[in-house]
């Protein structure tokens, strides 16, 4: 058992949550359901993501995700990139800077593995152009942050 598990809070849509995450990311499984009555309603459960264990409730409307708390892709190419962007985005919100909130309302940063090399490289004037230009994309594109940085 992982020493830290993020708790997620859904408004009695947890299930749907779950099932659309196996759907999303390959490598997940559902490791627990836990009903109210037999036939009842999801009432907790937990979701693998990557070796990454997430509890979920249904809590109700109480309380809602904010971009406080969000969940990073660290992507190895535009491909791996431009999959998360699509399944997540979708009935959800593009936000600013690879971050976008999926139609739950959790926030997910999609990040270019490259990102790094080109927002923190040794030449500090083309990271300032990386950093620019990053600023004005909603989904990170690894091919303009490389122009930016390289200053074509």
């Amino acid at each position: 058992m992982q020493k830290i598990t993020p708790f997620l809070w859904f408004d009695n849509n947890a299930e749907e949550a779950l099932n659309f995450y196996c759907s999303v990311f390959k490598d997940a499984e559902i490791t627990s359901m836990n009903r109210q009555s037999p036939d009842g309603p999801l009432f907790t459960g937990s979701i693998k993501l990557f070796g990454q264990e997430f509890a979920v409730l249904n809590g109700g409307p109480k309380f809602q995700f904010t971009e406080a708390t969000s969940f990073v892709i660290n992507c190895e190419d535009q491909d791996e990139v431009d999959y998360y962007w699509e399944k997540l985005s979708d009935g959800g919100e593009e936000q600013m800077c690879g971050w976008l909130k999926d139609k739950f309302g959790l926030s997910w940063q999609v990040i270019p593995k490259a990102l790094f090399q080109y927002i923190g490289g040794s030449d500090k004037e083309g990271a300032q152009r990386a950093v620019q230009t990053m600023l004005q994309m909603q989904k990170l594109d690894i091919n303009m942050l490389k122009a930016a940085y390289e200053g074509e």
